[in-house]
């Protein structure tokens, strides 16, 4: 899913015109948080939208036994909390910042509709995401019910790949530059960041990929 909700390229506000864009963003302040700092917790009234602005922002829930499930883990230029849009009066997540400096802009939710009312173009935008958003959801439940760790993993990658990877002009590898740590990955496909680490050191031994921190390069088979 290509990012299409960077504030400085293409986005929720350049969907605008300059001066609506310019004066939303005098008026509208951005929030700061901490690292482990909650944005809003479950069953908090649904009444904003946020985009990210700066930094990372987990979204998930807590199972019956007390288990912390994560749904996503989203970047600069991504919205989140976007279900209050179709309805959502309470939220059915928590979201929390995972660096030490995230910023967001938080959108009323009758401001954020009565953007969408006003222009065609950002309306239909919203729905696009909101629809993406909602089979990549599906897609990740899918991998953690009915999948092995190693194909999580694999199936994860080409996830990674359409978000973020190109095709390397001289290898012909896909190369991924991403902003996941292994312990984000570990989280969002359900397994721990030791069989993780295994996992990919394996698929390392047989060419299937090559890894550094912020790198991933799958090979050409």
């Amino acid at each position: 899913m290509s990012k299409i909700w960077f504030l400085e390229d293409v986005n929720v506000f350049g969907a605008l015109c300059p001066h609506k864009t310019k004066r939303y963003r005098e008026r509208n302040h951005f929030c700061q948080y901490g690292k482990q700092d909650y944005i809003y917790f479950e069953e908090d009234a649904a009444t904003k939208v946020y985009l990210i602005e700066k930094g990372k922002v987990k979204l998930g829930y807590y199972a019956e036994d007390g288990k912390e499930v994560v749904r996503a883990i989203l970047t600069k230029g991504e919205l989140f909390g976007e279900k209050a849009i179709l309805g959502e009066e309470s939220r059915s997540e928590f979201a929390q910042s995972l660096d030490a400096q995230t910023m967001v802009c938080p959108v009323p939710v009758g401001k954020m509709q009565e953007l969408m009312r006003s222009n065609r173009t950002f309306s239909l935008k919203v729905y696009k995401f909101l629809g993406m958003r909602f089979k990549k959801l599906e897609r990740r439940l899918d991998l953690l019910l009915f999948k092995d760790a190693t194909t999580r993993v694999k199936e994860f990658l080409d996830e990674l790949a359409e978000d973020f990877g190109y095709c390397c002009p001289n290898t012909g590898d896909t190369v991924i530059k991403h902003p996941y740590t292994q312990k984000d990955i570990a989280s969002l496909i359900g397994t721990s960041r030791p069989t993780l680490n295994a996992i990919m050191n394996d698929l390392k031994a047989v060419n299937f990929l090559d890894f550094s921190r912020n790198e991933i390069r799958l090979k050409v088979a």
